[in-house]
């Protein structure tokens, strides 16, 4: 089933959260940190649980708040 992550809060660690934005996403680092103005913002959309659930918790190891949504 596709899901998408959601981030929710970037927290204290703003730099750290871009970085992550920027290794999963591949966006730029404007657009990262664009993103985090937007929130709650989807930052991947149709990607398999496993590749979610990784994300979600590398976002959550730097200080952010996000989370995995299923999608229909």
């Amino acid at each position: 089933m596709p899901t998408a992550v959601v981030l929710t809060d970037f927290g204290p660690q703003v730099i750290e959260v871009v970085k992550v934005l920027r290794r999963r996403t591949g966006l730029s680092l404007w657009q990262s940190r664009s993103l985090l103005d937007r929130l709650p913002a989807t930052i991947l959309e149709d990607v398999s649980e496993d590749l979610a659930e990784a994300t979600v918790c590398e976002l959550l190891e730097v200080g952010a708040k996000a989370e995995v949504r299923r999608q229909a």
